[in-house]
């Protein structure tokens, strides 16, 4: 039997109504919908047309103009589409860009690279819940700054970001503002108008649509230096053929998202609720990383006493999730996130992210909360009868 998935910040399973929605496009031989969306006859007027449909759909859910959409290759290349374009756009007005210490890969491999070109990077820390103080965006922020970045949700704690305050500092002070949402969409809310943001990122396959896949939200005037050089594709921001379905996935998920989220969300804070309840009653000593309240719904990230995260997974064949540990040189060190929040390093290394979605039951909550608790006890009584024996 396959285990219980509790990964959804990982990757998520593609909706029924997105497969449904990409099918004549993947359809094979001459009567799929197969046209290059820069032909001018009927092929291509089909296939172009599936492009600006999926275009309206995403600018939809976020509130924003058709042509503040750039379609990408995912939210990594979002991410750095955003970073590197701008950094190298308005070189000219300053070289300096702030972010924080529990970015994803994406934006602070993207800063490190940009360091290595002689770019100026502050990575600013965060308090025990995983948030960042906007009065330490706005003593960052010097005459050579030139973005913020800063993610809307923590992939691992599921931790919200002030970011609406934090984007009325950057505005106030002329510098752009950047938020990697590639976890919050479809989840909260990420209107523009509320955010106030310049540039934000969308990933495909946190949100129900195909991996491969995603979106960058470029406000009106905002220039780019595009990553992909070649013809005029994306209103000239990124080059190159469109992923017509997956692009029509992203479109159609967009879609079910914005329908769906008055349902979703109340449902999802109860399954993640329940699964904290249930596992807090059968082990003792849990611990809750993250903020509380200013989260997203459907994250619980906790930490498991006496035991490695990585070995209680291990054990728990039952239940697929995952930790934010890393193996180094033989050693596992614990997630970074976890430590720049002020986690010892035996709390980090017990952490397990536990995130149900759309498809997750609540019988399934019940059986994986039991899994877990059976393990854990199971390796703390091992653990405890080596001890005893030496």
């Amino acid at each position: 039997m396959r285990p219980i998935y509790m990964d959804y910040n990982a990757t998520t399973p593609l909706d029924p109504a997105v497969v449904k929605a990409m099918g004549p496009y993947l359809a094979a031989g001459p009567e799929g919908r197969f046209g290059n969306p820069s032909s001018s006859y009927l092929y291509g007027r089909e296939a172009h047309d599936a492009v600006e449909e999926a275009r309206t759909r995403v600018a939809s859910l976020l509130g924003s103009a058709l042509q503040e959409i750039v379609f990408t290759g995912g939210g990594s290349e979002a991410d750095n589409l955003a970073l590197v374009g701008i950094a190298e756009t308005y070189r000219d007005k300053g070289n300096h860009i702030i972010t924080s210490r529990v970015e994803h890969p994406a934006v602070l491999n993207t800063c490190r690279y940009l360091e290595r070109r002689g770019y100026s990077v502050s990575y600013l820390p965060v308090d025990e819940s995983g948030r960042v103080a906007p009065e330490s965006v706005e003593r960052a922020i010097t005459g050579q700054t030139i973005l913020v970045s800063i993610m809307h949700a923590n992939n691992e704690t599921g931790t919200l970001q002030p970011i609406a305050e934090i984007a009325s500092i950057a505005r106030r002070r002329g510098v752009f503002f950047h938020t990697d949402a590639a976890q919050s969409v479809g989840k909260v809310g990420t209107r523009i108008d509320e955010l106030g943001v310049d540039l934000l990122t969308v990933a495909g396959h946190k949100l129900y649509a195909p991996k491969g896949v995603g979106a960058l939200y470029v406000r009106s005037g905002v220039v780019l230096e595009p990553l992909i050089h070649g013809a005029g594709h994306e209103g000239g921001r990124r080059a190159g053929t469109e992923n017509v379905p997956y692009i029509v996935g992203l479109g159609k998920t967009c879609q079910v998202a914005q329908a769906t989220m008055g349902e979703y969300v109340p449902r999802i804070r109860s399954l993640r609720d329940r699964l904290h309840e249930l596992l807090s009653q059968r082990v003792p000593g849990l611990e809750l990383n993250g903020h509380l309240t200013e989260r997203l719904p459907n994250t619980l990230n906790v930490s498991f006493p006496g035991v490695d995260g990585e070995e209680l997974l291990a054990a728990t064949t039952q239940v697929a999730a995952s930790t934010g540990s890393a193996c180094h040189a033989g050693r596992t060190e614990p997630s970074g996130v976890l430590t720049a929040m002020g986690l010892h390093r035996d709390r980090a290394l017990g952490a397990v992210r536990l995130s149900p979605g759309k498809f997750t039951t609540a019988e399934e909550v019940e059986l994986a909360a039991e899994a877990l608790a059976t393990s854990w006890k199971r390796l703390v009584a091992g653990r405890q009868g080596e001890t005893e024996s030496t």
